[in-house]
């Protein structure tokens, strides 16, 4: 059975400009999938639902505008705001290299041996690549999301084998 969650698609950032345009740090990895003209997300903090009525890209950057933000006041206003997304589990885990985050909270992190090595507590974008973080002995350990260091994750047993490089979980 299928369950709604929901997710951030991306976060307002800086106003761009005098008209209302606003920086979208984008979330997903399936940009127009989630952002075009029309588009519609729910925020966190609670601002009510907010249209998508112009967007582009400029310099690697997501720019869009909103419905009702027509000055950088207003724009300033939202910055700081979650975009979110409501979508059903399996719907969009079509891609099996991809992982919604809260599924991976919780799952048990060991090494290729069985040896447990802590839990996973988050998941921290970086720009090489997304990091899981761990809670090994009092602390978080932030393990590089790429398939030589995690060869495996098998969310439905809550589990995720790792292969770290030397000193990675050491004090």
């Amino acid at each position: 059975m299928s369950e709604r969650v929901r997710l951030v698609a991306g976060r307002i950032g800086r106003a761009h400009g005098l008209r209302g345009e606003v920086s979208v740090a984008v979330r997903t990895d399936d940009a127009p999938r989630r952002f075009f003209v029309g588009a519609q997300f729910d925020t966190d903090p609670d601002r009510g639902l907010v249209r998508v009525v112009a967007l582009r890209w400029h310099q690697g950057r997501l720019l869009v505008t909103l419905d009702g933000i027509t000055d950088r006041d207003a724009a300033d206003r939202v910055c700081d705001t979650d975009l979110l997304v409501d979508v059903t589990d399996e719907a969009d885990s079509s891609d099996d290299d991809a992982w919604f985050v809260h599924r991976l909270v919780g799952c048990a992190v060991v090494d290729r041996q069985g040896t447990g090595l802590g839990t996973v507590v988050g998941v921290a974008a970086s720009a090489a690549q997304d990091l899981l973080v761990v809670a090994y002995d009092g602390r978080d350990v932030l393990v590089p999301f790429v398939t030589a260091i995690v060869p495996e994750v098998d969310v439905a047993n809550a589990r995720i084998v790792v292969d770290p490089p030397g000193g990675l979980f050491d004090a």
